[in-house]
């Protein structure tokens, strides 16, 4: 079913003013995922479009895209994408910012705490010094980040968990804001053994401080990058500081495809979206500005590397991550944030004139707005 843009406009305005708990007939259903078929097909010829203007792009395996050298390709992402996925370490869960592209916005007081003492590796609580154990018991994961919330809060607990696991040969990233890093505190997570750290640019909107930790942490620790959802904002700070952002040596920046769930929808309504793989809900300028970066970092011959890391690269990622678990053909954690579909989220990509569906067919008799058979 090719449904119409303007049908799926009617559709849509009638199943937004639906109770969330009303569920859809069968027949509305197939309207409905026809509907948001008919988005994503067209967003992903505009995505195509944009690819094929960036020379040199590179493949990581089929399973993401990148441009620049492949030596500075962040081991973090192959791990995620191409070895046993992304072991998060939770220890922190506090952070001194509030962004509204946080998928704990509004919510930031109200996350739970790992316990003192504690760190959660896999679900479970460890103490620093059953590390042996589980390092004897488990199968080694090819690498694990410190994730949830900003480490930086109170980095100096992380300093002796990072030096046991990089004893263990095991390759180490960190995830930060980066307006707490100081040389010494960053000094010290490279003595203690990370392999890697990223900083969010974004939360700080590109400030000068957090661009000198950046080249501080070159210093120090042997893979630093940037990694932050891609929005208008970034877009534009970024190039504004663009040849400050060059000059700190960094390896890599990781352009996130912005996903929004409940906590952080209302900060970007109004905006065109898409739903990819009926999962990850997406503005669509999110991955559209970030092919045009990466378009500008390869003509310009940046001297770092710029991964895609979209929503088509995150559903790599589950794929990979359930087939190392031992998943049946096919099983991956892939889906959707919100408890419905929230169709009131669609209206403004229905109304914009510039989004135009690839083919449309008349609806089937007995599927149109306010036919009996509904």
């Amino acid at each position: 079913m090719r449904i119409s843009k303007q049908d799926t406009l009617s559709w849509f305005e009638f199943f937004a003013e639906l109770p969330e708990d009303e569920p859809l007939s069968p027949r509305q259903q197939e309207i409905a995922l026809a509907a948001l078929s008919q988005i994503e097909v067209a967003e992903a010829a505009r995505i195509e479009r944009l690819r094929s203007e960036i020379p040199g792009l590179k493949s990581l395996g089929g399973r993401s895209t990148y441009v620049g050298e492949e030596t500075r390709f962040p081991r973090g992402c192959r791990s995620c994408l191409l070895g046993t996925g992304l072991s998060a370490v939770r220890k922190t869960n506090r952070c001194n910012l509030a962004c509204p592209f946080c998928y704990d916005c509004g919510e930031m007081d109200c996350q739970p705490p790992i316990g003192e003492g504690y760190w959660e590796i896999g679900g479970t609580r460890f103490r620093e010094e059953d590390l042996g154990l589980l390092l004897a018991a488990s199968n080694r994961p090819t690498g694990i980040a410190y994730v949830y919330l900003e480490p930086f809060m109170e980095i100096e607990k992380y300093y002796g968990i990072i030096r046991r696991f990089h004893e263990a040969g095991i390759y180490q990233h960190m995830y930060t804001n980066g307006t707490l890093a100081s040389p010494d505190n960053l000094k010290a997570l490279g003595e203690a053994g990370l392999d890697e750290l990223r900083f969010n640019l974004g939360a700080s909107g590109c400030a000068d401080r957090v661009i000198s930790a950046i080249g501080e942490a070159k210093r120090h620790i042997p893979m630093v990058g940037i990694e932050t959802p891609m929005t208008p904002a970034l877009y534009e700070a970024f190039l504004q500081k663009k040849d400050a952002i060059l000059s700190t040596g960094l390896d890599f920046m990781n352009s996130a495809e912005l996903h929004l769930n409940p906590n952080n929808i209302g900060n970007y309504w109004g905006a065109d979206m898409y739903m990819y793989r009926l999962g990850y809900l997406s503005p669509i300028w999110s991955h559209e500005l970030t092919l045009r970066l990466m378009r500008r970092a390869a003509e310009e011959k940046w001297p770092f590397a710029i991964h895609d890391c979209c929503n088509a690269t995150k559903f790599a990622r589950d794929l990979n991550l359930r087939a190392h678990e031992g998943g049946w053909f096919g099983a991956s954690a892939w889906g959707m944030e919100f408890p419905a579909i929230p169709y009131g989220a669609f209206l403004p990509i229905l109304s914009d004139p510039d989004f135009r569906f690839l083919k449309e067919e008349p609806l089937p008799e007995g599927y149109g707005v306010g036919e009996g058979a509904i």
